[in-house]
């Protein structure tokens, strides 16, 4: 995308909130040529313009800026479609359960996709009455770690965050258990059945 927010948006979910040109513009202290400016790609937004746009379009600033509005069409809960975030610049974990759009220290964050586990990032599974201990046989020192731990039910994620020089392991509930996902910081996300 060539700029930073596209007039078709903008006119596609003016006509869908039911305003004009002019209640928009109204709503936005700019006239309603400056609208149909946006609308035709003769113009563009001014930066500052956004937030107030986005409001009186009842849309998040990700949506607006992205041209998709998110509608998260997962209502039952189901756990299947579950979703995992790391920003690369602060290392936040962020674990969704549907469609989203994910933003974290100024980057839109990609949906990490797992990868089943191999003989360098083995999961083992050690029972202790109604929990799993789930160990990764990895390193974890600073330049080299498993990150997160998270075990995925029908209806739940549980994330246990890992750190540097600390344990590669996590202490998982095992009622309703479908799941394990974890995060190597180098090689990426890893995702094991439990059966």
């Amino acid at each position: 995308m060539d700029q930073y927010v596209t007039g078709s948006i903008i006119k596609k979910l003016r006509e869908k909130k039911g305003l004009t040109q002019y209640q928009l513009a109204e709503m936005l202290n700019v006239s309603d040529k400056t609208v149909s400016k946006w609308e035709t790609g003769k113009g563009y937004p001014d930066i500052t313009l956004i937030e107030p746009i986005a409001a009186a379009l009842g849309i998040s600033v990700i949506e607006l800026l992205s041209g998709e509005n998110i509608t998260n069409m997962n209502r039952s809960a189901d756990m299947k479609r579950v979703s995992f975030y790391v920003c690369p610049i602060c290392g936040n974990v962020i674990a969704s359960s549907g469609e989203c759009i994910v933003s974290c220290c100024g980057l839109t964050l990609p949906p990490l996709e797992p990868e089943e586990s191999d003989g360098d990032h083995k999961l083992m599974l050690h029972r202790a009455e109604d929990e799993y201990y789930a160990e990764v046989k990895h390193e974890m020192t600073k330049e080299y770690y498993i990150s997160f731990i998270a075990g995925v039910t029908d209806g739940s994620v549980e994330l246990v965050r890992l750190y540097p020089e600390g344990e590669p392991g996590a202490r998982l509930k095992i009622r309703g258990l479908t799941s394990i996902y974890y995060y190597c910081d180098h090689h990426g996300l890893f995702r094991a059945a439990v059966r």
